[in-house]
């Protein structure tokens, strides 16, 4: 079943459900984030420069032009629970393709089975790519989201789908949990 809204999700919860479907629909039941999107800061001569790319992050040597460009592409894909494609996507599926499509790796379909593809890393040794996990208020994994650089990601958000955050952001950090590294 898919959802588009945080209502849908609440109607969805509060029907008689199957003991998996309620299982499932636990772990995203508190992750509904109102959130503004980073907006970028640059100066003129930089933004003129070329040197600030699509998603509006400073372009740097070693930079993964492959990794933001397929972010950017998904960039405004709105959330849809469950959903796999550009016309809606869920967390876990957007990291999925974008992992697929950059890195040629399959990952788990469900944000918290994603741990099992990774080394779990603090934050402070998170790279260009990394995977990050954020908790619930019941401390499940139930979002996930890829880690860009200077502190900003790149995940489906439930308010704004697919969108550029930032990591210090008062509930991201809050509910920050690890990141994780392909092995």
């Amino acid at each position: 079943m898919l959802f588009s809204s945080c209502e849908a999700v609440r109607n969805f919860l509060s029907r008689d459900l199957e003991e998996e479907d309620y299982t499932v629909g636990e772990l995203y039941v508190d992750e509904y984030v109102a959130e503004v999107p980073y907006q970028p800061s640059h100066t003129a001569e930089d933004m003129a420069s070329g040197r600030v790319n699509a998603l509006g992050l400073l372009r740097a040597p070693g930079d993964n032009e492959r990794l933001y460009d397929a972010v950017e592409s998904w960039i405004g894909t709105p959330y849809l629970y469950g959903g796999t494609t550009k016309q809606g996507v869920d967390c876990s599926a957007f990291v999925g393709h974008i992992y697929r499509e950059v890195y040629n790796r399959n990952l788990h379909r469900v944000a918290n089975d994603m741990q099992k593809d990774v080394t779990l890393i603090t934050k402070s040794e998170l790279r260009e790519g990394d995977i990050i996990f954020f908790t619930n208020s019941k401390g499940r994994v139930s979002h996930v989201g890829i880690y860009l650089k200077d502190g900003l990601f790149a995940h489906s958000s439930t308010s704004r789908g697919v969108i550029v955050s930032r990591l210090d952001d008062s509930y991201w950090s809050q509910h920050f949990y690890k990141g994780g590294r392909i092995r």
